[in-house]
């Protein structure tokens, strides 16, 4: 619950601070006398975006700060999963610097709006006029018909089951895709793999075939050209070895005289067996050289056969198309058949199925128990408050497919007045009935759902007399269980209070100040009275005030 607000420095107000009472609390006061203000600085606390134009004196700091305490509350796993410390005693503090800067602190660790506004649903529930009301939600009208049919447990353990689910079944649609993906990349692979391999390359491959195929292409020339080599080396009447031959007989007659000449006929020697060689290197190469257009065909269709896997693959070598043939067969053996997993995952997506169905049965059997109990409370609480002809009917539609709630979808349908149609409560009730509405399901789903601090705004509008008198028995009732707080221009609520605080304003040399005092019961017999008649209050409406309050 909420023991105590501290403002300072915003809006009308300098400084003040309001404390709690455990029941229920109202605040009256006329009207623009800032009972609004409260509930901005209060919204803040709840993480509302902070304003500027909100400061009082624009050369101080605005400090918003709520303390709480939440030891009855399971919430500890919040501070654990946010890294919190946690208290039974919690400390919630807004900050607006001149310069329009917010800061948001909890227990004077540093949080972000996103945090602050998680941690204030589960503290403070506020229904404020023409705001958009939670039972108009349907997100909400489940929640509470669950808290009426004791489905905590077994909501929380199915919506567990709900995501384990959900997972599965992503991840069963990855390996699906993955798998269809695989067998396309596979075929490509084998495809291309399936060429290089059909083409059986061999290292430097294309070397030799282009030397033989330059060579085979200038067959002829280079067999004129040997046979004429040979020719002149060694079978024409002046052939060249002849001729070194008798220069070398020559020179071995002189070169016993000298060691220079010796040397200079070693070398003579060694030229003519170099010439010897040749000669019969060039007959050989000529005799050998054919022109042969058949393999001439073979190296070209090879040469262009290994010119477009080059091409295909953007490579320059033979070398570099092996490795890549390499390479494919690593991705190929790299691919694996996901078939299996994908059949081990849909029999266990199938069996989580199965029991998710099983689950959200007995959820659906738990909510319609209830409704008919549920409609006639609602009605009959109804009828108290002037609403005698009002009808309630909570609509349960089946889905086809499990969602997060189950199969159910629930719409509450409203009629306030005899022979209306039931239509959707954002759709036909007012403002006024929607407040009486409002007030009547949280009362009676108070005991079975662990709603926060419950503040109403002016949830009086367009009631007064004995309506009013019975909504602030149902207040005074629904604070014997939780901590309730009321904004009210009704004298027959505000005489409920367990703690009464009047909002009023205070003119001074320069500026309007909001300002708030608790009312002892004299205050409050005047307070009341004056919401009867007027100010100063008449003599009868003293003596009513006093007798809503039983003093």
């Amino acid at each position: 619950m909420i023991k105590s607000l501290q403002i300072r420095n915003y809006a009308l107000i300098d400084e003040l601070t309001i404390d709690f009472s455990e029941g229920l609390t109202i605040i009256t006061g006329e009207t623009g006398a800032g009972k609004s203000i409260l509930l901005g600085a209060l919204g803040l606390i709840m993480g509302k975006r902070a304003d500027i134009k909100s400061l009082y004196n624009l050369e101080n700091k605005c400090v918003i700060e709520a303390d709480f305490e939440v030891g009855h509350y399971d919430i500890q796993s919040f501070f654990e999963n946010h890294d919190l410390d946690y208290e039974p005693t919690l400390v919630v503090r807004r900050e607006i610097t001149p310069s329009g800067k917010s800061r948001a602190f909890v227990n004077d660790t540093p949080v972000t709006l996103n945090v602050l506004q998680e941690l204030s649903a589960a503290l403070i529930d506020l229904h404020q006029q023409f705001d958009n009301f939670d039972i108009h939600k349907v997100s909400f009208q489940l929640r509470l018909l669950d808290a009426l049919a004791d489905n905590k447990k077994k909501l929380r353990k199915y919506q567990e089951a709900y995501s384990s689910y959900l997972s599965d079944r992503r991840r069963l649609a990855e390996l699906i895709q993955k798998n269809a993906d695989s067998s396309k990349e596979l075929a490509f692979l084998e495809f291309q793999l399936e060429e290089l391999n059909k083409a059986e390359l061999e290292a430097d491959e294309q070397e030799d075939l282009e030397e033989e195929l330059n060579r085979l292409t200038n067959a002829e020339d280079i067999k004129r050209t040997m046979a004429a080599a040979f020719q002149h080396l060694s079978e024409s009447e002046l052939s060249i070895v002849g001729q070194m031959q008798e220069l070398n007989q020559s020179i071995a007659q002189v070169s016993k005289f000298s060691p220079q000449l010796e040397q200079f006929y070693d070398r003579m020697g060694s030229l003519l067996v170099e010439l010897n060689d040749l000669s019969k290197e060039c007959e050989v190469i000529a005799e050998a050289t054919e022109h042969n257009p058949e393999r001439i065909l073979e190296a070209q269709q090879r040469l262009d056969m290994i010119y477009r896997l080059q091409n295909k693959h953007q490579v320059a070598s033979i070398n570099e198309l092996i490795q890549i043939q390499e390479d494919l067969q690593k991705q190929l053996d790299g691919i694996g058949d996901l078939s299996n997993e994908i059949t081990t995952l849909e029999k266990s997506v199938e069996e989580q199925r199965l029991k998710l169905e099983q689950r959200a049965e007995a959820l659906s059997h738990g909510r319609h128990q209830v409704v008919a109990s549920f409609e006639n409370k609602v009605e009959k609480m109804l009828g108290q408050l002037s609403m005698e002809h009002a009808k309630l009917k909570v609509d349960i539609a089946r889905l086809e497919k499990l969602g997060p709630t189950g199969y159910d979808e629930v719409n509450y349908l409203f009629a306030a007045n005899k022979g209306s149609r039931l239509q959707l409560i954002k759709d036909v009730a007012s403002g006024g009935e929607v407040s009486r509405l409002t007030l009547v399901v949280k009362s009676l789903v108070a005991s079975a759902i662990p709603l926060p601090t419950l503040i109403f705004d002016e949830i009086d509008t367009g009631i007064s007399g004995d309506v009013a008198l019975k909504m602030g028995n149902i207040l005074q009732k629904l604070s014997s269980h939780h901590q309730v707080v009321s904004i009210t221009h009704s004298p027959q609520i505000a005489s409920k209070a367990n703690k009464h605080y009047f909002v009023y304003k205070k003119v001074t040399e320069d500026r309007t100040i909001t300002n708030v005092r608790e009312l002892e019961i004299d205050g409050r017999v005047y307070a009341i009275a004056t919401m009867l008649s007027q100010d100063p209050p008449s003599e009868s409406a003293i003596n009513n005030a006093k007798e809503l309050l039983k003093v």
